[in-house]
């Protein structure tokens, strides 16, 4: 007698574990030294370029800022935004918290890996949470995967108010032959010290704007600096 047939669609599914979020507190008290010895002030000009433009905003979701330069300026700019600031490095928060303590009260910290935290309202305040009508992440998304950055959008979005704002700031391949070769040696060269000094397992840049654009957000404006190599970009969420 033969054996039953085994059904693959019978089998349980199990969802794929995320790799360990990357641990930057060995970094935290030397990160902005180091971004300066690379990069001078490139980095933070990419970060602050759209700050002007933020004035409206209310409600804030600043993900993965590390040591905090743009949260205390977002706060110092706008005097009526409230943030809540999501970092997986205690020691990045720290930072954060000491560097933007004059606006303490406008301020919410949640240390999570952001690729399964969800928004929530804390019960200290009913100025921070949902739904955010601004999202800032400059130099974070480059640490998923694509399909990471369209699962934090899609969850993001749902947490927005209509025509939103997303702030991002991140690294890209220039265009060229030659500068395209060079952005991707540095970039690369970037991947493997970071994946050394953090445990970092992502080794190349997602295409987070085909993620963005999946998850309902369009681009609205865009700075490029360095040739193509930084960019500054403003999406909008789309009506819900």
């Amino acid at each position: 007698m033969n054996p039953p047939a085994r059904h693959a669609a019978a089998l349980p599914r199990v969802a794929p574990v995320p790799d360990p979020a990357p641990d930057f507190d060995p970094l935290a008290r030397v990160y902005r030294w180091m971004e300066w010895c690379t990069f001078g002030p490139w980095l933070g000009w990419c970060r602050s370029h759209f700050l002007g433009e933020l004035g409206h905003c209310r409600r804030a979701l600043v993900l993965g800022d590390g040591d905090g330069r743009f949260t205390a300026r977002l706060l110092a700019a706008n005097s009526s935004v409230a943030v809540t600031a999501v970092d997986a490095s205690p020691a990045m928060l720290h930072l954060l918290a000491r560097r933007a303590a004059a606006h303490a009260a406008r301020l919410y910290t949640a240390r999570a890996d952001a690729r399964s935290w969800r928004p929530v309202v804390p019960a200290s305040s009913t100025h921070f949470g949902p739904p955010y009508d601004l999202v800032v992440s400059h130099f974070f998304l480059d640490c998923l995967t694509t399909e990471e950055v369209h699962a934090l959008a899609v969850a993001v979005r749902r947490s927005t108010a209509s025509r939103a704002v997303w702030a991002v700031s991140e690294f890209a391949l220039p265009p060229g032959r030659l500068s395209g070769f060079l952005g991707r040696l540095l970039i690369g060269f970037l991947y493997w010290a970071f994946g050394r000094l953090t445990g970092l397992r992502v080794t190349r840049l997602p295409n987070h704007a085909r993620a963005l654009e999946r998850a309902g957000f369009s681009l609205y404006k865009r700075r490029s600096r360095l040739g193509g190599l930084l960019a500054s970009e403003l999406w909008l969420a789309g009506e819900s």
